[in-house]
């Protein structure tokens, strides 16, 4: 699922945001305008959400979640099962979407 925030919503850098919102940074993406974000659901490293920030498209910065439901099956594919759409992936936009206006009420 992909989804926009307009910049101006965001009052802290990028990783700062990610980490207050749970996830960790796996670095850049395969491209280069790209940072990668993971959330366990539980304490194991899979089921997760996958988040890929996109950071040059103007005003918004451009989320594209999934939940990666296991490790890619093959060595040295990057091919994996996950969720691109969803209750489980509406009720985590939701949440990202509500703790940023939080910040912003603070």
């Amino acid at each position: 699922m992909n989804f926009e925030i307009p910049k101006r919503e965001i009052r802290l850098n990028i990783i700062d945001l990610m980490r207050k919102l749970g996830y960790k940074s796996l670095g850049r993406s395969r491209k280069e305008n790209e940072l990668s974000f993971v959330r366990p659901l539980r304490g194991d490293y899979y089921p997760r959400f996958h988040i890929i920030i996109k950071l040059d498209i103007g005003s918004n910065f451009l989320f594209n979640i999934h939940l990666d439901q296991k490790r890619s099956s093959y060595k040295g594919s990057l091919a994996h099962s996950a969720e691109y759409d969803g209750p489980i992936i509406d009720t985590e936009k939701e949440r990202i979407e509500k703790i940023i206006k939080d910040i912003g009420d603070d």
